[in-house]
């Protein structure tokens, strides 16, 4: 049987970014690598990853980040990402005109991404 660990709100910020304009295989890619690490080490590894999914994802950690610190009063250094997810959004479907009056449909795929930012500093006061 597993346990489930129950969320404790005062300790966590999140942030969701919506529609955003790739296919979740690709930006799911990138969020494996990060999931579990700290903040400041997720920060370095999406700036220096060469993927195009790296950019969105930053700037949600960024603005998980800025949420923990703005609205909780978090310190950045002692927060880990404890949840990341994607799921996949709408497909936005657009025409385009080809040769003999025929067109060709394009499929531009989306996906929502969430992070999840825990602050650690409230577990280690109880050790």
């Amino acid at each position: 049987m597993i346990k489930k660990r129950k969320k404790n709100p005062y300790t966590e910020a999140s942030a969701l970014g919506q529609h955003i304009s790739m296919s979740a295989y690709k930006a799911r890619r990138i969020i494996d690598q990060i999931r579990g690490r700290s903040y400041e080490e997720t920060l370095m590894i999406l700036e220096l990853m060469p993927y195009r999914a790296c950019y969105p994802i930053f700037k949600l950690v960024y603005s998980a980040a800025a949420n923990a610190s703005h609205n909780m009063g978090f310190d950045e250094a002692n927060l880990v990402i404890r949840k990341a997810e994607v799921n996949e959004g709408p497909t936005v479907k657009k025409f385009k005109p080809r040769a003999r009056g025929r067109s060709y449909l394009i499929k531009r795929p989306t996906c929502h991404i969430s992070i999840v930012l825990e602050d650690i500093s409230f577990y280690e006061e109880y050790k």
